[in-house]
């Protein structure tokens, strides 16, 4: 059985991706930071299926915490599926927020960055040793990279840094046969930036408007998505940026 392990899946696009995979046949481990009842939730879900999971603890924000956290994962891998690797890691784990280019201060570009650039770089690093030869990446990135929205910049320019360090980690990670590409999600019902397009229907229906196929997007669409990348028919799809949006500000 291969072994996916996704980042922030206690909710959003990362929940629904662990239910992805899992229909694909993977086993999961979920790790989350402070919703631990969605992710306990999440593991029942899936083992009620069928399925095999488990839910690890994780502050992606944190790197001193990274070398613990590769720990409890090889002990859970031996544990729950007598294995010492994994195959595939959803890099997902994220926060927005709106942030108009005057109000940007040091503390808000330091937490974007530390959670959307430099915890995956460094997350990525730590969990190599465990990563299995021929492995997959998917980091999860913004269709904000290319569609300039006012009150993102610094969310943006993370999630563009990032698509960057995923064509660095294909290049690298080429000797080990292992794959790395962005999924970057459009407009997307989710929690992040605190369910904006729950709360304001006049904001979802103008970024449907904006949008080809005429609707905002839902987490399962780009979970199809990022779970089809780590399948082994799409093993030469490599050190791509595929942006799921519907079609946004085309």
């Amino acid at each position: 059985m291969n072994i996916a392990l996704i980042t922030g899946a206690s909710r959003g696009i990362g929940h629904a991706t662990a239910l992805a995979c899992a229909r694909h046949g993977f086993g999961v481990v979920a790790t989350y930071r402070s919703h631990r009842a969605g992710a306990d939730a999440l593991v029942e879900q899936i083992r009620a299926a069928g399925g095999t999971a488990e839910a690890l603890p994780l502050d992606v924000g944190d790197v001193a915490s990274f070398e613990s956290f590769a720990h409890a994962l090889s002990g859970t891998l031996e544990r729950e599926w007598g294995r010492q690797s994994f195959d595939a890691l959803v890099n997902n784990a994220g926060h927005g927020g709106f942030h108009p280019f005057g109000t940007i201060t040091e503390a808000v570009f330091d937490g974007l960055m530390n959670v959307h650039l430099k915890g995956p770089l460094f997350l990525t690093q730590a969990l190599l040793p465990l990563l299995a030869d021929g492995g997959a990446i998917v980091n999860v990135s913004s269709a904000t990279t290319r569609v300039a929205t006012v009150g993102v910049a610094p969310y943006a320019a993370m999630k563009g840094g990032l698509d960057v360090l995923t064509r660095y980690m294909a290049r690298e990670f080429g000797p080990r046969r292992i794959r790395a590409n962005s999924v970057s999600p459009g407009a997307i019902r989710t929690e992040l930036g605190d369910s904006a397009l729950d709360k304001y229907p006049e904001f979802a229906q103008m970024l449907a408007d904006q949008t080809a196929l005429g609707r905002v997007g839902e987490t399962t669409d780009v979970a199809g998505v990022i779970a089809s990348l780590l399948l082994p028919e799409n093993a030469w799809i490599n050190a791509q940026r595929i942006e799921v949006g519907g079609g946004y500000c085309i």
